[in-house]
């Protein structure tokens, strides 16, 4: 005990003379007459204050959580449905749509610390019967939608602060036993839980129906989610969104064993972008499912389909075929001549090298990836652009520029595979669709001094989850795509990222974004760089490790 008594530091050691001093005296008041003004001060009424205070405090808090989780939920009719609407404390506000066993929405509703859940339940056999025999009954039922619901909320928040507030004064009562302090435990339960759901209430964002992030199955994603349909021009649009929501989940409810009929507006056009496949067959079922569930009116794919670009791998895009629709194509830096004529054989495909075609009413424009280095090594985590490697994706970017600026009406989409060779078509095009990286990212280019033009910049990620190598990770890579809506003026109104993974890889993150002005673009993305001649590429350009199996090659670039 001595011997450790000795390692202790000596008071003082390491501090400058003037904090000795001041601790010094410091010390001194403490053991002073400000020592005991203080204690004094504690003991007296001012301290019992301050302790009173806090323990009416604790008290409340405790209350609202008991009356929170006793009271905090009610059962209501939405439409056709009996739903549970239940709230509980979140960091952000937010609401949650529960649509067992489909998947569930999830929309960034309000401000505020409460998170509401809406859960549908299953219709009950009487109801399910007659909106079978008379379709036309969903309607009629949906349009109460959104009177019920805010019927429902209604009832759900003073429910849920008259429990909060009763659990509060009977709580205060048993610890304090006091009238006052259970009064003032209860006058403070009201303000807390009434005060959160009124603001709640005050910052209620109806777009957020215009955007939701859906979790569940692939193959319910469009109908729950719903049509792009006028979407973006109109906020008051609540009722007509809520109800739609209602009137598909009905509707998938009622049908035993196919999707409802999916009615897609026709005057949208639907692209799937897709990009760097890397041999996966599975990305193949994903697209199909796709394609059929959205509606898709042309499939655009921004290369590295194969990995090494071989004979034997030029099988693999037999399923183009399969897709009964347009599919136009550019060649990414793991694609050969071979893959190429591979592509091009298929009956629906377009592949553009330093060209131009019309599908869908959209011009796309697209140029093959300058590069053939399916062996090239390149370090893992990616490297920056040599000086040559620049000059080339800038030169391959200038060429489709010269073609663009050729062509003899304005392009919608141009192609690129990697987006370093993006920088050149800023100005030219609204919106350039690149791939390689394995990354999903949405920016703007930089603004061409020679145009007003906006160009948005949309790399995909990987639509076969980055092929074998995917699975080299402690978590399988999700297969990545996603769904562009153009209105009649071909500009994009809205955009769908899909993210396929999970068990089964049927589990599906699907995220709308609405572009709120067409003609602006996503005014929201950030501005990205791009390489210029002779410099690095100021974004590191991420490598793909070589294909499971084959060992002794050197690692290839994405």
């Amino acid at each position: 005990m001595s011997g450790d008594r000795n390692e202790q530091p000596a008071a003082g050691v390491g501090k400058t003379p003037a904090e000795r001093r001041t601790w010094r005296r410091l010390g001194g008041w403490l053991r002073g007459s400000g020592g005991f003004r203080l204690g004094g001060w504690l003991r007296g009424p001012g301290g019992r204050r301050i302790g009173t205070a806090l323990a009416v405090l604790a008290v409340t808090l405790s209350g609202i959580v008991i009356g929170v989780a006793l009271g905090g939920r009610v059962e209501t009719d939405i439409g056709p449905f009996r739903a549970e609407l239940s709230i509980s404390p979140a960091g952000h506000g937010r609401t949650t749509i529960a649509i067992p066993p489909l998947g569930a929405l999830q929309l960034d509703s309000h401000a505020g610390p409460s998170h509401l859940t809406i859960r549908l339940g299953a219709l009950d056999p009487g109801r399910t019967e007659e909106l079978i025999d008379n379709p036309a009954m969903i309607s009629r039922q949906t349009e109460t939608a959104v009177d019920d619901l805010r019927a429902g909320v209604l009832r759900l928040a003073v429910r849920t602060t008259a429990v909060s507030v009763l659990a509060t004064l009977i709580l205060a009562a048993l610890v304090f036993r006091r009238t006052r302090r259970t009064a003032w435990a209860g006058l403070l339960a009201l303000t807390v839980t009434g005060g959160t759901l009124a603001y709640a209430g005050l910052t209620i964002r109806p777009e957020s129906l215009d955007e939701p992030r859906y979790e569940g199955l692939l193959i319910n994603a469009p109908a729950i989610v719903g049509d792009v349909r006028r979407i973006a021009d109109d906020y008051n649009k609540y009722g007509e969104q809520l109800q739609q929501i209602i009137g598909n989940v009905t509707k998938l409810y009622t049908t035993v064993s196919e999707l409802p009929v999916y009615e897609p507006d026709p005057n949208t056009t639907r692209v799937l972008h897709v990009s760097d496949m890397h041999l996966n067959p599975t990305g193949w079922q994903i697209i199909r499912t796709v394609v059929e569930q959205y509606d898709i009116d042309v499939v655009i794919d921004t290369g590295d389909i194969n990995d090494w670009g071989s004979e034997p791998e030029a099988s693999y895009v037999a399923a183009i075929a399969q897709l009964g629709v347009p599919y136009v194509y550019i060649r990414g830096n793991h694609d050969s001549a071979t893959t190429e004529n591979a592509v091009r054989s298929q009956p629906n495909a377009i592949v553009l090298d330093d060209s131009v075609t019309t599908v869908g009413g959209l011009a796309i424009a697209g140029i093959g990836d300058p590069r053939f280095t399916p062996d090239k090594s390149t370090p893992m985590g990616g490297s920056e652009l040599s000086g040559d490697t620049a000059n080339q994706l800038i030169a391959n970017g200038e060429t489709l520029a010269d073609r663009i600026r050729a062509n003899s009406a304005p392009v919608d989409i141009a192609l690129v595979h990697d987006p370093s060779a993006a920088g050149p078509l800023s100005g030219l095009t609204p919106l350039v669709l690149a791939g390689h990286t394995h990354n999903r990212q949405v920016s703007r280019l930089p603004q061409a001094p020679d145009s007003e033009l906006n160009t948005d910049l949309m790399v995909q990620g990987s639509s076969g989850g980055a092929g074998l190598r995917g699975l080299e990770g402690e978590q399988a890579t999700p297969l990545s795509m996603s769904v562009l809506y153009f209105d009649q003026e071909r500009r994009l109104q809205a955009y769908d990222d899909i993210r396929v993974g999970g068990t089964g890889e049927a589990h599906v993150n699907l995220e709308r974004h609405i572009v709120r002005d067409p003609a602006e673009g996503v005014v929201d993305a950030p501005v990205t760089p791009t390489p210029t001649r002779g410099a690095p590429d100021p974004t590191s350009t991420p490598a793909s490790p070589a294909p499971s199996g084959t060992p002794a090659r050197p690692t290839p670039t994405g």
